[in-house]
């Protein structure tokens, strides 16, 4: 009888450490999805953009990593309006500092960025 109890519980102790391992990987790939850190030389050049343009694009674009990783870790409910705002902030910063050829082409990126993540829903 012992032995049956020792099981039971060892099963128990191994499918709870199994969904927890689980729910983690989830958490992780989630939070990874809103990571939006991107190669400021790529984004630079892909843009093509002066010094001035540079500087104020990488200081807005930090701004808005920090505000999706806040996102990342909000409550589902909550999530999708932390995002719509962060890129609704972050497009109008964006269309103050670059040009019209430039800002078409930053939303594109952005746009596609987003899709890519699955963050666009």
């Amino acid at each position: 009888m012992k032995k049956m109890i020792l099981l039971a519980v060892a099963m128990l102790g191994m499918t709870t450490a199994t969904f927890a391992a689980d729910e983690n990987a989830s958490a992780t790939a989630a939070t990874a999805a809103y990571n939006m850190n991107v190669n400021m030389n790529a984004l630079s050049n892909a843009l093509a953009l002066n010094g001035d343009q540079a500087d104020a694009v990488e200081s807005v674009h930090k701004n808005f990593t920090a505000e999706m990783m806040n996102a990342a870790v909000a409550p589902a409910t909550e999530r999708k309006a932390i995002v719509d705002k962060a890129v609704e902030k972050d497009l109008k910063y964006m269309h103050s500092i670059l040009s019209e050829k430039q800002y078409k082409k930053y939303l594109m990126l952005l746009n596609a960025t987003m899709v890519n993540r699955g963050l666009n829903k």
